[in-house]
């Protein structure tokens, strides 16, 4: 029982916005739990394109405080191949080459085999499906979370776009959305531990040595722009934030997008998104949920 209730207040703490390091099949991922259920979506109209109504999530989920980096991703490769298949998007290696310099030049399809290596250990199998195997995943054939999170339990995955979006710009205190992920609505000045703009930066910098944002991550605003899961505009996949050599989607109101198989000289990376959060699933363990509600009593 004593574990039980010690597991149940760890859960309690992690409900907002709480920061984890995990060892997942030997590399190590650091994550912020992003919590306020339930939040509502933006109501501010994208610049580029009129849409509306980002940002708004039902449930608890994990996104990680890093981008993924050059030592994360040579881990993978050396532990399960290179990814491949029969999609494109499989041609280069980074561009910049720092260990903890955020990997870059990488497709949609490539973040998609690393995210299915964390959860299962073989590239073509976990939340995306692919019709080969580890060694040639072959073609991508679609997405589903749930069967995903039936057969493993906890998942890694691409953010969705509301998930990236709710992760930098919705504020923690739950007060609403800001424009930019250090909780202002004004730009933030260049080089004052902000990484975004033309100029200032001739190459990434190393994960975690600007400043850390509203929601506990670094370099949502910069260093290079992130892939996120969701389809956009046909068969085009969605990019969220700047980089260390593009202005424009450090915003909240930029929207953007590109086919999955560009790589994109060295501007392109992702970070990991985890659902359902761990401590999800241990509240609804047996007597967890009671737990929690005569702790709040």
């Amino acid at each position: 029982m004593k574990t039980r209730v010690l597991a149940v207040m760890v859960c309690v703490m992690a409900v907002v916005n709480f920061a984890s390091a995990d060892t997942i099949r030997g590399i190590g991922m650091d994550f912020v739990t992003i919590g306020n259920v339930g939040n509502p979506a933006d109501t501010q109209v994208m610049s580029t394109d009129g849409t509306t109504g980002y940002g708004a999530i039902g449930y608890d989920y994990r996104i990680g405080k890093y981008e993924v980096t050059n030592a994360q991703w040579n881990a993978f490769t050396s532990a399960a191949g290179a990814p491949t298949g029969n999609d494109g998007g499989y041609s280069y290696s980074a561009y910049y080459t720092g260990n903890q310099q955020p990997t870059n030049c990488i497709s949609w399809y490539e973040g998609l085999q690393f995210c299915n290596y964390l959860t299962s250990g073989d590239k073509s199998k976990g939340a995306y499906q692919f019709s080969g195997n580890n060694a040639n995943p072959g073609d991508f054939l679609g997405i589903n979370r749930t069967t995903a999170t039936a057969s493993y339990g906890v998942i890694y995955v691409l953010p969705t776009e509301d998930e990236w979006y709710k992760a930098a710009y919705y504020k923690p205190n739950g007060s609403g959305y800001s424009l930019y992920a250090n909780s202002l609505n004004i730009i933030p000045a260049a080089d004052n531990g902000w990484n975004y703009t033309g100029g200032s930066y001739s190459t990434p910098w190393d994960v975690g040595t600007g400043a850390e944002e509203q929601n506990g991550t670094f370099d949502m605003m910069g260093n290079v722009c992130e892939w996120n899961e969701t389809l956009i505009d046909g068969s085009s996949r969605g990019v969220r934030g700047g980089s260390f050599y593009y202005l424009h989607g450090l915003e909240s109101s930029y929207r953007y997008y590109f086919y999955p198989d560009i790589e994109n000289y060295g501007l392109l990376g992702f970070r990991v998104a985890s659902v359902p959060e761990p401590c999800s699933i241990a509240l609804l363990s047996l007597g967890g949920l009671a737990l929690l509600r005569k702790h709040r009593a």
